[in-house]
């Protein structure tokens, strides 16, 4: 596997590259935090949003794996990953009232933001 060096990634890919880094963190202690929470409240609400928690920080994962890898997809996968990033976040700022949430949220948002900005980059 081909890793592209950091002196070929723009400014905008490494900003991407973070934002998906700190979306996935998120994702991931946002579904531990669900987790510690849960008991009673794991309701079906509750058990989607954590999937589709889970599905947003495989995604951001692999979006940063494609750009590493410099792959030709990697336009394609940023457009998804900014989609599955907007649902979580409205997923998520739907429990306003917990700042954890909201957390997530914000994380979330930057990163469909900054893959949605590496879609226009030619490949």
């Amino acid at each position: 596997m081909m890793m592209m060096m950091a002196e070929t990634m723009t400014s905008e890919m490494q900003a991407c590259m973070k934002a998906c880094m700190d979306c996935h963190k998120m994702c991931m202690e946002t579904m531990t935090y669900c987790m510690s929470k849960g008991g009673k409240q794991m309701d079906k609400n509750m058990m989607s949003m954590m999937t589709m928690m889970r599905d947003c920080a495989e995604m951001c994962m692999m979006c940063m794996n494609m750009m590493m890898g410099g792959s030709e997809f990697m336009g394609r996968t940023c457009m998804l990953c900014a989609e599955m990033c907007d649902r979580c976040a409205m997923a998520c700022e739907m429990m306003s009232d917990d700042a954890k949430m909201m957390e997530c949220a914000a994380a979330c948002r930057k990163c469909a933001e900054t893959c949605r900005s590496m879609h226009m980059m030619p490949a």
